[in-house]
């Protein structure tokens, strides 16, 4: 089939675009080094007609965008919808960036400390996992969006009602990088990443646990390289103990929305504290939001 629209979910640090025929399944795909954080003022509408409509044949398509390019560093700013919200509600408020091109918005919930809780990009794979399956669209549901900026969400027949963030990846990043845990091993050790989740107890008192991270090794009970490991699991197990609570809700079960490899991380985790989670893979949500919002 003839391609029919331009679906593009573009971030920060890339922009990842495909071509869609009148089901919204894929004709092609490519990616883009094009982070908003990378562009100037006024850039990215320059590089969206000269470089990534050519790459993909869709000169003459209408075309769908979500993520960062939304926000006040993009090409132009879509609003927050407040939660609760669901397709319609977001569908009705997408931002018009130019002839045949059109933003959507993020989301917007009462946050923890007082100051409002924010998302974007994430509502289109919330979205697109509800447009999948009907039965996802009834009932209440607990989501995870692990990534730098971790999203528990609570759904209610198909509305998001509230959401959480966790800045969990980006903590790991910079403890990582720029502390006494610095270190360049990978993070693959398991009995590590296991000792971790079970060293974050029940997520409190999150800056004495991590200490652990450092004490385990200078007082000669683990090898420096598997702190990687047991810093990812102290710091996940910390978020999985502490975040559902804050949203009301326990734990039995919890559907992982995102990348495959960090979903199966936080898989472990949840299971190792004995919650039951389902892995979804968060590319084909994308596209999924993006043409429920364009069909819509």
């Amino acid at each position: 089939m003839a391609a029919e629209v331009l679906a593009c979910d573009w971030g920060t640090t890339n922009l990842r675009a495909w071509t869609l025929d009148g089901q919204g399944a894929v004709i092609a795909q490519r990616d883009f080094r094009l982070g908003v954080a990378k562009l100037a003022p006024g850039e990215a509408a320059r590089r969206f007609q000269a470089e990534v409509r050519p790459a993909l044949g869709a000169e003459g398509l209408p075309a769908i965008l979500c993520g960062m390019i939304g926000s006040n560093i993009g090409w132009a700013t879509a609003a927050y919808v407040d939660c609760p919200a669901g397709l319609a509600d977001l569908a009705g408020r997408l931002t018009v960036a130019a002839d045949g091109v059109r933003i959507a918005p993020g989301l917007r919930c009462e946050g923890i400390a007082g100051a409002p809780d924010v998302m974007r990009g994430e509502e289109t794979q919330i979205l697109g996992w509800l447009a999948q399956h009907p039965e996802r669209r009834r009932g209440r549901h607990l989501l995870c969006h692990p990534g730098t900026h971790a999203k528990w969400v609570l759904i209610e027949d198909g509305r998001v009602v509230r959401f959480i963030t966790a800045m969990t990846g980006e903590l790991f990043a910079v403890l990582g990088a720029h502390s006494l845990l610095a270190s360049d091993a990978p993070a693959d050790d398991d009995v590590a990443f296991e000792a971790g989740v079970a060293a974050a107890g029940a997520g409190d008192a999150l800056a004495a646990r991590l200490f652990s991270a450092r004490s385990r090794v200078v007082g000669g009970q683990a090898d420096a390289a598997s702190t990687p490991s047991y810093l990812s699991g102290l710091l996940i197990g910390a978020e999985i103990a502490a975040v559902p609570a804050l949203l009301g809700e326990g734990t039995s079960h919890a559907a992982l929305l995102g990348d495959p490899a960090l979903c199966a991380r936080y898989a472990r985790a949840l299971r190792q504290r004995g919650v039951e989670a389902e892995i979804f893979d968060g590319e084909t949500a994308a596209i999924a939001g993006l043409w429920a919002l364009y069909a819509r």
